[in-house]
């Protein structure tokens, strides 16, 4: 399954295998996995290993997280998009969740809000879907003004894993009220 979108400055598009190395040095970078349940990445095959499950989750979701290129370099930013989640968080399951990750060298210059917003945008507009919804961490602020840049709405707090965050949502009647 084949991805395409566009932004100001962002290609967005599918997982290749060709960005492995791209996700190595975004997922073993420790400033970057601060605020995610999860260790450091330590090699190439822990990385082909993650672009096979989210290239399975394409056919299998029709959607699945992008790769986030600098549309005038070309160079790989980190990630972003939605994703079908099934893991059950704040008592829901089997919802859309819109997520990013970058490399800090990429932090501070609106790359998160710009993906976010063209990701809500693909998902109101192309999935057709009735909500949206994303978690962050309840110390990662910068986070959380992204998710409010984008439109969602927090609506509560919650545990998960062994710290809180904060729950967001977004409606495509929010949505399409802008």
């Amino acid at each position: 399954m084949k991805f395409h979108v566009e932004t100001d400055r962002l290609i967005l598009r599918e997982w290749r295998e060709e960005d492995a190395p791209g996700l190595l040095k975004l997922n073993s970078n420790p400033e970057v996995i601060k605020y995610l349940h999860m260790e450091p990445m330590k090699n190439m095959e822990e990385a082909l290993k993650d672009v096979k499950w989210v290239t399975d989750q394409y056919p299998k979701n029709k959607i699945g997280r992008w790769i986030m290129l600098e549309k005038s370099t070309g160079e790989f930013v980190g990630w972003t998009g939605l994703k079908l989640e099934d893991m059950e968080m704040n008592g829901q399951q089997n919802f859309y969740d819109v997520g990013y990750r970058m490399l800090p060298e990429f932090w501070g210059k609106g790359y998160a809000t710009e993906s976010a917003i063209a990701s809500v945008k693909y998902g109101f507009e192309e999935m057709k879907l009735a909500k949206i919804n994303a978690a962050a961490h309840c110390e990662n602020l910068a986070s959380r003004r992204v998710l409010q840049k984008a439109g969602f709405k927090e609506l509560n707090t919650f545990p998960i894993f062994d710290f809180q965050a904060y729950w967001f949502e977004i409606t495509k009647e929010e949505y399409f009220s802008k």
